[in-house]
């Protein structure tokens, strides 16, 4: 931890007294009271002793956790969806038609007619997905394209597609993405993976001050749920991105005070260059910048997701097609890219949710070790590490890379899951447990509006593990305590990004990143963690959310 020097003559900014703190540090995990000064916890209990506080407040036994990291999210596509038509309470098509002739009739005329919906989870709708002839229908004339949950697929309208050329004869599939078409050789409207480009290339790049905007937007939830960190995994390029200037919006928003909590930024492999000079320009990498607003490691898409069966797997999925998804790109290609980014400088957080896509992504990490060019500032991470073998199990321990899978997908999309993958592989999918006794690190995070986002309901998530019928998804092995949920979105995340010394924990040094919970999750039972109300949060000390 840092060292803090101050004088004990010094009025502190502010003290929480008459608290339960949990501090997450296994020499003091409990303390009473905790003061702040200039932004950072300078003590706790005695060494408060005969010391002031411009703000002192009694806490009445609420309780005090460091800062919610979320590791995974993507803010400003989460703050556009809280903009756009929502299809995430529907269940049934016709009120999915009716909502969007709603939108299509109440919603101005403008951006060139544009509608543009997010929310659609066709495992609600058993499988089924929108008509293309019926979406022309209720957008009378205007483009539409829905965003799926997943983030790894939409469904485009006619005049969303023609307006995209991908109704063109001989309109070839993008490389790493499919246009999924009816036995005829005709667009059906949804779009796979990179393909979404052909038509969200139509909206972007966002302005900025929409993006800043939706960054306000998403940082001010965050806040009332207690999160005080998070990484947005993919801004600047490549169909996850937004604008080639995102990062400039995160900038505005941070100098214009519309940024609520510290953010790390992934950029898109597709910012870089293609060669060993790989940066953003100006020779940046991983771990520029500071506490508030910092790059994380390049983010590259290995593979796709399994709500899609788009997850590259080495044995085919079980619902009768033979389909072992895909990698989104020539293995030769991504590997020279994640080197190239390497040699840079820049840490690599590397999409892979099938065991296949793992497989390459520890095969290039291995191969990145033996460069002998020194160690990245930040951890290689796998994002998401859903069907991890044992062998790989091992293999990723032996590596030191950091995981960031998500226990938020487990009550939405787990039964779909566990059939698409069978009962044997489900057992090693989206793995909590055995990645901590491995020594792996595991950081806390949601994906962010590709699942629901609430830290707390993740942590309970990690605790129960329940899907949609109340069933364990994968095994009961893999569920982990109150204690170690929680430690896995503070000081697992703050491992995973680089920030161990300075978040997770609440100790003398530390940033002053806490929330103030109306009860403990150690305490309460498991099915009430995610509805335990979040009082306050503070971040270096401030407020960004207070219902004291």
């Amino acid at each position: 931890m840092p060292n803090v020097a101050w004088e004990r003559t010094m009025q502190l900014d502010l003290i929480f007294t008459n608290a339960i703190i949990i501090t997450m540090d296994p020499s003091r995990p409990t303390a009473r009271s905790m003061g702040i000064l200039n932004g950072r916890i300078v003590g706790l209990d005695a060494d408060l002793a005969g010391l002031t506080a411009g703000e002192i407040i009694d806490l009445r036994g609420k309780v005090v956790i460091p800062g919610l990291n979320d590791a995974h999210c993507h803010t400003a596509w989460f703050g556009l969806t809280l903009g756009e038509v929502d299809l995430s309470e529907l269940e049934d098509l016709d009120q999915v038609y009716a909502c969007l002739r709603a939108a299509a009739e109440t919603q101005a005329d403008d951006d060139g007619g544009w509608l543009v919906a997010s929310g659609y989870d066709h495992h609600r709708f058993g499988g089924q997905f929108p008509d293309r002839a019926a979406l022309d229908r209720v957008a009378a004339g205007r483009p539409l394209f829905i965003r799926r949950t997943s983030g790894h697929g939409g469904i485009a309208n006619t005049e969303a597609l023609r307006r995209a050329g991908a109704l063109v004869d001989g309109c070839p599939d993008p490389v790493g993405g499919r246009i999924v078409r009816d036995a005829a050789g005709r667009p059906t409207g949804l779009l796979q993976e990179t393909a979404q480009a052909l038509v969200l290339d139509l909206l972007r790049p966002y302005p900025r001050e929409v993006l800043v905007t939706a960054i306000d937007r998403a940082t001010s939830r965050y806040a009332s749920e207690g999160i005080t960190s998070f990484t947005d995994a993919g801004i600047g390029g490549g169909w996850i991105g937004h604008a080639p200037d995102e990062l400039g919006a995160f900038q505005d928003a941070r100098a214009a005070g519309r940024l609520h909590a510290r953010a790390q930024l992934m950029p898109a492999i597709e910012t870089l260059q293609s060669d060993s000079k790989a940066g953003l320009g100006l020779g940046m990498h991983s771990g520029f910048g500071d506490h508030m607003l910092s790059l994380g490691p390049v983010k590259i898409f290995l593979d796709g997701a399994l709500s899609s069966e788009t997850a590259a797997q080495t044995e085919p999925y079980t619902t009768g097609a033979v389909n072992q998804g895909y990698l989104l790109d020539d293995p030769v290609t991504l590997q020279r890219q994640m080197t190239a980014a390497h040699r840079a400088g820049w840490s690599i957080a590397a999409h892979a949710i099938g065991d296949a896509a793992i497989d390459l992504a520890i095969e290039t990490f291995t191969q990145l070790r033996a460069l002998h060019n020194g160690q990245p500032s930040l951890p290689h991470r796998i994002e998401h590490a859903a069907v991890v073998r044992p062998d790989q199990l091992v293999a990723l321990a032996d590596l030191g890379v950091a995981v960031a899978p998500q226990a938020s997908f487990f009550h939405p999309i787990g039964d779909a899951m566990a059939h698409s993958l069978g009962g044997r592989r489900a057992a090693f999918t989206y793995r909590a447990k055995s990645f901590l006794d491995a020594g792996i690190r595991l950081a806390g995070s949601s994906d962010r509006p590709c699942a629901e986002g609430t830290a707390l309901r993740s942590i309970q998530a990690y605790i129960d593990r329940l899907t949609s019928s109340g069933v364990v998804f994968g095994s009961a092995a893999e569920r982990l305590s109150a204690e170690e949920a929680l430690r896995v979105y503070t000081v697992g995340s703050a491992q995973a990004t680089g920030f161990s010394r300075d978040k997770g924990q609440l100790g003398v040094g530390m940033l002053a990143d806490c929330a103030v919970l109306a009860e403990s999750p150690l305490e309460v039972p498991t099915d009430e963690i995610a509805d335990i109300p979040v009082l306050a949060t503070l971040l270096g000390g401030r407020f960004t959310h207070h219902r004291l």
